[in-house]
């Protein structure tokens, strides 16, 4: 038995994490002061809430080494022989770190894997994985591998009302600017930065937008379309149907982007991300 850890980073839907049976080590995100772990006891509903009356003081922090070794303990005890462990990217985060960390001293090996990528990314990963594992019978190196080369077939486009918040975090590209009257900005995370790939004047034009991005992304796609909150819950639905007969499209799932992404984006954060086989 192959355990498959990740942190909460990776927005990772019941769907899944009930499919492959993966554990999520949850991040902490500190609101005006006080701690919560995503997913725990801040959900993407109580997250979005607290900007109902102002923009929060939002950061976020890596989980400790101590909830890591907690996951490990709990799937030992479960019967993993060996562990595969997969999480947000080095370059903009010390969660890794930490699970190197409880790895050391895990009661069996720990695979851990530097996606260098963050979000919906994550999931993509270790979806390919767990799907090598359940459906190929690959050992935890294999699984690895595949995880690591998915990453790097990995696109994104999306649109952010809460651009302020973005260009605070130093993310967002110079040419990313507030729609006025061209429309919304649609953009993609490229080389750490949002750059814009077009604009719309409405969320269906910008379905229209983003589906032409994934209809071009290559064969054999896994799909995560993502929404922060209810202003763009609409999203799901466009998406889907316009991804509906996409040849190039194997699954499509729905996530939330909860607090440690929209922490960076806001809300009316809504997208979709995608990775080859």
């Amino acid at each position: 038995m192959i355990g498959i850890v990740v942190d909460s980073n990776s927005q990772m839907p019941a769907s899944l994490v009930d499919r492959f049976g993966i554990t999520v080590v949850p991040l902490p995100v500190t609101v005006n002061g006080v701690q919560y772990f995503e997913g725990v006891d801040l959900d993407a509903d109580a997250f979005y809430a607290r900007f109902e009356t102002g923009t929060p003081d939002v950061s976020t922090a890596q989980p400790a080494p101590g909830q890591f070794a907690v996951a490990y303990d709990s799937l030992v005890a479960a019967g993993a022989e060996e562990i595969l462990s997969l999480h947000i990217g080095s370059s903009v985060s010390g969660t890794v770190n930490a699970a190197r960390v409880a790895a050391a001293d895990a009661a069996v090996p720990v695979r851990i894997v530097d996606t260098g990528t963050a979000s919906f990314g994550i999931t993509l990963c270790a979806w390919a994985a767990a799907e090598a594992i359940a459906d190929g019978g690959a050992g935890v190196e294999e699984a690895a591998l595949v995880a690591e080369h998915t990453a790097g077939t990995i696109g994104n486009v999306f649109v952010v009302k809460g651009l302020g918040l973005a260009r605070s975090g130093g993310r967002l590209a110079t040419d990313a600017v507030d729609g006025g009257a061209e429309g919304i900005p649609v953009l993609a995370m490229t080389a750490g930065a949002m750059h814009v790939v077009g604009h719309a004047a409405d969320l269906d034009t910008a379905a229209d937008l983003m589906a032409a991005q994934v209809r071009a992304g290559g064969p054999g796609l896994r799909v995560g379309i993502g929404v922060a909150d209810r202003g763009v819950a609409a999203l799901w639905d466009l998406l889907e149907a316009r991804l509906a007969d996409a040849a190039n499209v194997r699954e499509v799932v729905r996530y939330r982007v909860g607090p440690t992404v929209g922490a960076h984006t806001g809300p009316g954060t809504g997208g979709v991300m995608w990775a080859g086989s």
